[in-house]
C-alpha cells in the first residue's frame, strides 16, 4: 500500500480550541489550522494534521482559542491622539466646543498618520485584524494601514464645511475617488464613502455619493440617529426624521452602514430590514456620551445585520473589541429585558463575520473558513481569570480581556507574536503620542 505524500505548507497552528464562527455555534477542540499563501488551507484534528502536513513554521497554542480576527466597523483611528481630551460631556457640546476646534487647529497629515499608527498598534494588541475608518486625510490612514499589514476599509470622508483635507464637497468627493482608484487593487485596503452625518452633509453631496457608491460597489458609512437632538434638528430643518430623509434620497440599501442608531421606532426598524441596511453598534461610546440605546434585540429578531465598532478613542476611550463585545452582550439583555438576547456566539459574530458582511468582505474574512484569508486572533484561556473553562466562547465574551490576546495574523502574516508587534515600532509610536499630547495640552489650555 502506497503511503500518502505529506504536503509542505507555510504555517500550522495547533490550538486547544478553534472557533470558526461559521458554521454557527461550532467549537473544534484539539484542532489545527493550516495556512498556505496567506489563506486557510485546512482545519482538521491535530492528530490527523501531523500525518498530512509538514510546515516551515509551527505554533503550539495548546491553551489558546483561535477566533477570526475582530472587525472594528467604526473608528476614527487617529483620534487616539485625543484620548481623554474632553471627557464627560454630551455629544454636541463635546463636538462643537472641544473636538471641532481642536481638529481645526491640529489635524494635518502627520497627525492622522501618527495617530493611526497608535490606533493600529492598540487594535492589533487587542485582536483586531480589520478596521473601518472615517476621518480627514484618509490617504495618511491608508499609508499607516499599508505599512502595518492590517486590513482596513478607509473612509472617503464627506462633510459640508472646509477642512485642511478639502475645501468643499466636490473636493472631498474628487480626492476620495482618487484614493479609491489608488487602492482599488490592494490586497488589504478597501474603501467606503464616509459622509459624516445627515446634519453635516447636505442633499446634493449625499445624492452624488449614492450614485458613485452604486457605480463602484462600495459601502456608505454614516453616523445616523445617534441622539434625540439629531432627530429634533432634522424635523425642524427638513420636516423629516433623518432615516426618512435618507430614504427619500435613495441611500437606504445593503451598501449602507448606519452607525449608532440609538433612536429608532418600530416602523424604522421594519424599513431598515426591507432595505437590507447594516447597523454598526457602538455601545461604549453611546453610554459615555449618554446618546441612548441601540435596540439590538429588536434588530436581531428581524435578522438585521448588526456589527460592532468602538468609535474613536476620543469618545470611548479605547479601541478594545473584547470589552466592546462584552458591553454589547450585556447591554442588549438589559435593554430588551431578556437574558437570552445576544448570547455569546451571536456577540462574537457581531464582532467578526457580521462586520465582514457589512463591508462586503465576507468572502475574504470574518470567519475561519477554508479558502478565506488567514486573519486570526489567538486568545490564551490558561489564566486565573478564565478558569475553569466550560465554554470557551462564553469565556472569551464574558471573561477575557485584551491582555489575553497573544498572537494575531493578517493574511497569514504574524503581526502580533507573543504580545510583541512585528511590523510597528512600539517605542516610537508611544513617543510620538506623548509629544502630540504635550503639544495639544499646551496649545489648547486643557
Amino acid at each position: 500500500m502506497q503511503q500518502k505524500k505529506i504536503q509542505q505548507v507555510d504555517t500550522i497552528i495547533h490550538a486547544r480550541w478553534i472557533i470558526p464562527v461559521e458554521p454557527d455555534e461550532t467549537v473544534y477542540e484539539y484542532y489545527s489550522l493550516v495556512i498556505q499563501h496567506g489563506k486557510i488551507l485546512d482545519i482538521l484534528p491535530s492528530k490527523r494534521c501531523l500525518k498530512k502536513y509538514s510546515c516551515h513554521t509551527e505554533h503550539n497554542l495548546d491553551t489558546h482559542a483561535l477566533i477570526p480576527g475582530f472587525i472594528n466597523t467604526h473608528t476614527h483611528a487617529s483620534m487616539a491622539l485625543m484620548r481623554g481630551m474632553a471627557d464627560d460631556l454630551p455629544l454636541m457640546e463635546w463636538l462643537s466646543e472641544h473636538i471641532w476646534p481642536a481638529e481645526g487647529k491640529f489635524v494635518n497629515y502627520q497627525f492622522v498618520k501618527e495617530g493611526t499608527d497608535l490606533a493600529i498598534a492598540e487594535m492589533l494588541r487587542g485582536g483586531t485584524t480589520t478596521f473601518n475608518d472615517m476621518y480627514f486625510f484618509p490617504d495618511a490612514a491608508a499609508k499607516s494601514a499599508d505599512e502595518s499589514g492590517i486590513r482596513a476599509s478607509i473612509g472617503l470622508i464627506m462633510i459640508d464645511f472646509p477642512s485642511a483635507w478639502a475645501k468643499d464637497s466636490d473636493d472631498y468627493l474628487h480626492k476620495g475617488i482618487q484614493l479609491h482608484d489608488q487602492y482599488r487593487h490592494h490586497p488589504l485596503i478597501s474603501t467606503a464613502f464616509a459622509p459624516h452625518a445627515p446634519y453635516t452633509v447636505s442633499d446634493e453631496p449625499l445624492e452624488k455619493i449614492k450614485i458613485y457608491a452604486e457605480k463602484l460597489d462600495i459601502p456608505i458609512h454614516i453616523h445616523l440617529h445617534e441622539t434625540q437632538d439629531e432627530i429634533d434638528q432634522s424635523i425642524a430643518t427638513n420636516g423629516l426624521r433623518p432615516i426618512a430623509r435618507l430614504e427619500n434620497l435613495g441611500l437606504l440599501s445593503p451598501l449602507l452602514m448606519a452607525v449608532h442608531m440609538t433612536q429608532l421606532n418600530d416602523d424604522e426598524i421594519t424599513l431598515l430590514k426591507r432595505h437590507g441596511v447594516s447597523i454598526v453598534h457602538c455601545p461604549e461610546s453611546n453610554l459615555k456620551l449618554a446618546s441612548g440605546f441601540c435596540p439590538v434585540g429588536k434588530l436581531t429578531k428581524k435578522l438585521i445585520n448588526v456589527t460592532l465598532g468602538t468609535d474613536g478613542a476620543a469618545s470611548n476611550n479605547d479601541l478594545d473589541m473584547l470589552s466592546e463585545m462584552r458591553t454589547a452582550a450585556l447591554l442588549a439583555k438589559a435593554v430588551a429585558g431578556d437574558a437570552s438576547v445576544l448570547p455569546a456566539h451571536s456577540a462574537l459574530k457581531t464582532a467578526t463575520l457580521n462586520g465582514a458582511k457589512a463591508l462586503g468582505l465576507d468572502k475574504i474574512t470574518g470567519s475561519l473558513t477554508i479558502g478565506k484569508a488567514a486573519d486570526i486572533t489567538a486568545i490564551n484561556l490558561n489564566n486565573l481569570e478564565s478558569q475553569p473553562v466550560y465554554n470557551p466562547v462564553s469565556q472569551i465574551v464574558y471573561s477575557s480581556s485584551r491582555d489575553h490576546v497573544t498572537d494575531v495574523w493578517v493574511q497569514g502574516k504574524h503581526l502580533l507574536n507573543n504580545r510583541q508587534l512585528t511590523t510597528l515600532d512600539r517605542e516610537q509610536i508611544t513617543q510620538n503620542a506623548i509629544e502630540w499630547g504635550k503639544k495639544i495640552h499646551n496649545e489648547s489650555n486643557l
